[in-house]
């Protein structure tokens, strides 16, 4: 019997989704778990035992590696560092690695210390790997540049996760996004032409974590899950009849197009099967800007009333905004931190762009002699909030910065953002919500809040905001009062995080001599700030 130790490497960098403190007040240690490590021990021979370590939420030890025959790993970009340190400590030991996952994909040249690299789209390259390896005529390397059918892509091994650990689940339905965004790798990974899986086959995979005894948060991670809105009218009537079967056992988040509003039968279906929220990317509220990134689908409607009408149907919004564009003007600051306001959205992801290998900006970069050196190494302890910018921008560095700083500061001081959860809270409707968490979930939740009290309810930064959301959520609307607590909990990560990445950004600056008036103007106008993150 092969015994393979399926390893996920951690994601060391501080970032808006590590949000480790807000999940401490729910018992558990990361937001999710890695679905794809799962979906590829799927993949293995039968007969092989297998084990997985995610090193987010436990410590791969020696006698790990020593007990193992082949070890798989891969993971993103924020990740690459400590999957180096695995690969080196796997070789040390002479054992057998096979090393996949969209970085790998799009950087094979920074893992040729792994013994195989099994690389796109695994249910076409790893079957092709386990033959050869069965025969003794394993390559180095595996492509396959199609696109896989993931109608066979297997019921992930989610046995193989401990669910105390995360705050929730995950499952895929689709992939691919129809839209052309310049900056986006998805698109080069897994296409234009939106992949989705069988109804029987999504309802397969739900079953399997309702047997398996899990209760709870969902999040689909469809790279844009109104990719092929057919589909998704055709799939969220049978959910709606599977969650009504089981007693409502699930609710949902996922990722969408900022499109989603134009379509309120989606938005409906949504709402009734249990969605309640959704990541939108924005990037820049500018249209200008928004053309030159090819972001088209988000110039041909308000974003701000589209945000406020998604609400209407029980989801809130998650944002993303990105600073650094070559089309970018003065008051982009201003811009953002109004779309901000106006949307009423409590979570923001603002990054500075960051470059990524196989995307339509690099290749452009590259063509204009941009691209920095090692523009594709992940950088040690910093994301693409600290460390993005990894080309010569058209617009002076400094003052990309300096608006960036700008944005973090204002948009997640204590004040503005539990005002913005308050405007959430009263928007939200969830009259329709069927969801009830059981028993034991309500107890943890009910311990989350106590711990909120003492962390955000005691402080004197954060208490008035605290109690004045917490009364009038409970008072105006108390249906919506759960997910009023989870983005309170939220700024038990944003707020230290904000603090860190203003830090980081004058670290930058000070580094580089970058001293525009605007920077200095910033520094003695405003204080940084202090804030934190948890999860929903």
């Amino acid at each position: 019997m092969t015994r393979a130790l399926l390893v996920y490497p951690e994601f060391r960098s501080p970032s808006f989704w590590n949000y480790r403190e807000a999940c401490r007040i729910l018992d558990a240690d990361y937001p999710t778990a890695p679905l794809g490590l799962c979906t590829i021990a799927a993949l293995l021979p039968a007969d092989w035992d297998i084990r997985l370590i995610d090193k987010n939420v436990e410590q791969l030890a020696d006698s790990d590696l020593d007990w193992a025959d082949i070890v798989l790993t891969g993971g993103m970009m924020s990740q690459q560092q400590d999957c180096f340190e695995i690969i080196e400590r796997a070789t040390a030991r002479r054992k057998r690695v096979v090393v996949g996952g969209p970085d790998a994909t799009s950087s094979p040249h920074h893992y040729s210390r792994a013994t195989h690299l099994v690389l796109d789209e695994g249910e076409l390259t790893l079957p092709v790997f386990l033959d050869d390896l069965k025969n003794g005529c394993a390559k180095s390397i595996y492509r396959d540049q199609r696109k896989a059918d993931v109608r066979t892509s297997p019921t992930p091994r989610f046995d193989l996760l401990q669910f105390d650990c995360y705050t929730h689940m995950c499952v895929q339905w689709s992939r691919g996004c129809p839209f052309n965004c310049e900056f986006c790798d998805i698109i080069e990974l897994f296409g234009r032409v939106p992949r989705v899986k069988s109804i029987e086959q999504n309802l397969r995979e739900l079953q399997r974590l309702y047997d398996l005894g899990y209760r709870g948060h969902i999040d689909v991670v469809d790279d844009n899950f109104i990719g092929n809105k057919k589909l998704v009218k055709e799939f969220l009537p049978h959910l709606k009849r599977w969650q009504e079967e089981r007693g409502w056992p699930f609710e949902f988040s996922t990722e969408a197009t900022i499109n989603l509003a134009d379509d309120p039968v989606v938005m409906g279906l949504m709402r009734d099967v249990g969605f309640f929220a959704v990541f939108v990317g924005i990037e820049s509220p500018d249209k200008t800007t928004l053309i030159g990134m090819q972001k088209l689908q988000n110039t041909r409607r308000s974003i701000v009333e589209s945000i406020r009408k998604i609400y209407t149907y029980g989801m809130f919004v998650n944002a993303g905004f990105i600073l650094g564009f070559d089309d970018e003007r003065d008051g982009v600051a201003r811009g953002i931190i109004e779309c901000v306001e106006e949307g009423g959205m409590p979570v923001n992801m603002v990054g500075q762009l960051f470059a990524l290998p196989m995307t339509q900006l690099t290749r452009r970069l590259a063509s204009e002699g941009r691209l920095h050196k090692d523009f594709d190494v992940s950088p040690v302890g910093d994301d693409q909030c600290t460390a993005g910018l990894n080309f010569e921008t058209s617009r002076p560095r400094a003052e990309i910065l300096a608006d960036y700083m700008q944005v973090i500061e204002t948009v997640f001081s204590a004040g503005k953002y539990f005002d913005r959860v308050l405007k959430t809270t009263l928007m939200l409707d969830s009259s329709e919500r069927r969801f009830r968490p059981k028993l034991r979930k309500q107890f943890k939740e009910l311990k989350g809040l106590w711990r909120m009290i003492l962390k955000l309810g005691i402080p004197a930064e954060t208490r008035p905001h605290f109690w004045r959301v917490l009364i009038q959520g409970v008072m105006k609307n108390p249906r919506s009062i759960r997910y009023a607590g989870s983005l309170m909990a939220l700024y038990l990560h944003f707020g230290p995080f904000a603090k860190y990445v203003v830090s980081r950004t004058r670290e930058t600056i000070d580094k580089e001599n970058l001293v525009p008036s605007k920077v200095a103007l910033l520094g003695s106008s405003r204080g940084i700030i202090n804030i934190k993150l948890p999860s929903v």
